[in-house]
């Protein structure tokens, strides 16, 4: 074997996960493609110690650090397959070259689909975003929107007036249950039934909805729940067990974060139903963690 673990993924997950595998002297080898998440969003927030710094600063702090330890090797490149055997795991890189170690620690990300509204996606994690606790308290006292995407969305909805006055838009589709009601309207939660088409305003900034009936409504900020898919293969590749949440797959791990496949951990979005940098974080280091214990029990 070239290495104990092979960790894919180097942000919150994956680099917590490498940190107590390089201090426990394991050889760690961590594949990043430089793509996380996180890189539309300007400042992390909510994450004890580094509330308001980019992720992207989060990330180098950390990379520098774990290159510290002698036993840390960081290859930039896509992990384009992965497979197991009794033996251990083997991951092929985007060059060809085979990689094999005793674990797999996949910390891959998710990728989120937004709903077909023109100008979403230019303002996605800045003010049209998902995470009140992550973003709400950047927006606060604006106007705030909530443009429904499943039944969770009224949950949403009724969280926001904590930060500013909140309108939540059905979307025609998504229309709340009688007591979601009665608490959406004990908070002055304004309800709109008619869907929204478009934002308008000068990105990143947000002036206005557009309604399908022509009405445009002052709106300086909106959330969305998107829809979340597997950033990477490797988990399908691997024939890893999925659960199915409510806004997408995650793969399913036990508390330790060992996956249904032998010899392979997941922790971060990937293998959470709903996560922020904390528990991504939280989930990288019980992944690595176990990944240590799994070899010294051997």
């Amino acid at each position: 074997m070239q290495y104990d673990v092979i960790v894919v993924g180097a942000s919150f997950a994956g680099a917590s996960a490498a940190m107590q595998l390089v201090r426990a002297r394991r050889q760690v080898l961590m594949i990043d493609a430089g793509q996380p998440r996180n890189r539309f969003s300007h400042a992390s927030h909510g994450f004890l110690g580094q509330d308001g710094t980019p992720p992207h600063e989060i990330m180098a702090i950390a990379v520098e650090q774990l290159m510290a330890y002698p036993s840390f090797e960081l290859v930039v490149a896509h992990a384009e397959h992965a497979a197991a055997d009794e033996q251990g795991v083997s991951v092929t890189l985007e060059d060809g070259r085979r990689l094999r170690a005793r674990r797999l620690i996949l910390a891959t990300g998710v990728r989120d689909e937004l709903p077909p509204i023109p100008g979403l996606q230019e303002r996605w994690g800045q003010t049209a975003i998902h995470c009140p606790y992550c973003h709400g308290y950047e927006v606060r006292d604006r106007k705030l929107g909530v443009i429904a995407t499943s039944p969770l969305s009224a949950h949403q909805g009724i969280m926001l007036p904590d930060w500013g006055p909140t309108t939540y838009f059905t979307q025609g589709q998504f229309e709340p249950e009688e007591a979601e009601l009665r608490q959406m309207q004990k908070r002055g939660v304004a309800i709109e039934r008619t869907p929204v088409v478009a934002v308008i305003g000068t990105a990143p900034e947000i002036d206005a909805v557009q309604l399908a009936d022509g009405r445009a409504l002052e709106i300086g900020a909106v959330f969305v729940g998107p829809r979340v898919h597997m950033a990477s293969p490797l988990a399908m590749q691997l024939g890893c067990a999925f659960e199915q949440g409510p806004i997408g797959p995650y793969i399913r791990t036990d508390d330790m974060r060992q996956t249904s496949v032998p010899n392979v951990f997941a922790a971060g979005d990937a293998a959470m139903v709903f996560s922020n940098g904390t528990m991504a974080s939280a989930s990288g280091v019980m992944a690595g963690v176990s990944a240590h214990r799994s070899l010294v029990m051997a």
